[in-house]
């Protein structure tokens, strides 16, 4: 009997140790994350659990993206989701409405960095995307606009994680046909990118 009950309290010990190496990321993104004219479950971020979770340790994924947001917009929900979530890390993925409707580079950078500080006193872990858009926008806003993202990873020592965008419009296969949105079938490619960035910092 003694043996017996030992085997019950290592055994829910086990559960509870289990459980407790869960975690869970927030993705807080615009169209590109939201799975933009698709099934919610061909966007990339239903597919990135699987490629993230190991058997001792599983990840969630809350996708807190909407297309058409800007970083003002993230701003504006991310303490709710932060409230709802507890997310252990968080992915920025914000940015690019903000550049394709010129907002001042400063905007998007203070934006981004109440984003970063906010994440971090709820206790998650904080990874920036890169963004990036077209130069036809302008070939010196484009570069000041992506300037931003470095400038804003150095200043608060978060993680700054490729633009996924870069290796895939140059598929056109792959674009829909506005130029500026991944299809389905771009999905897989792009979670498996963004597993392989994001694996260093979980």
């Amino acid at each position: 009997m003694i043996w017996q009950r030992s085997f019950i309290v290592l055994f829910i010990l086990s559960l509870a140790s289990f459980h407790a190496k869960a975690a869970s990321l927030l993705i807080l993104g615009d169209s590109l994350s939201a799975g933009y004219n698709m099934k919610a479950e061909e966007s990339w971020p239903t597919i990135l659990p699987s490629l993230l979770s190991t058997v001792d340790r599983p990840i969630t994924v809350v996708n807190g993206s909407v297309s058409g947001d800007t970083t003002g917009n993230g701003l504006a929900k991310l303490p709710s989701l932060l409230d709802s979530h507890h997310p252990d890390y968080v992915l920025i993925e914000l940015g690019a409405n903000d550049g394709l409707r010129g907002f001042q580079p400063n905007i998007v950078k203070n934006n981004l960095l109440q984003l970063i500080r906010m994440s971090e006193d709820s206790g998650a872990k904080v990874m920036l995307m890169q963004i990036r858009i077209p130069p036809n926008y302008g070939k010196r806003y484009a570069k000041m606009f992506e300037a931003i993202y470095p400038e804003v990873a150095e200043e608060t020592t978060t993680p700054l994680i490729p633009f996924f965008l870069e290796d895939v419009i140059t598929k056109s296969e792959w674009m829909m046909d506005d130029g500026l949105h991944p299809k389905a079938e771009a999905q897989p490619f792009i979670a498996e990118s963004v597993a392989n960035a994001l694996r260093p910092y979980l």
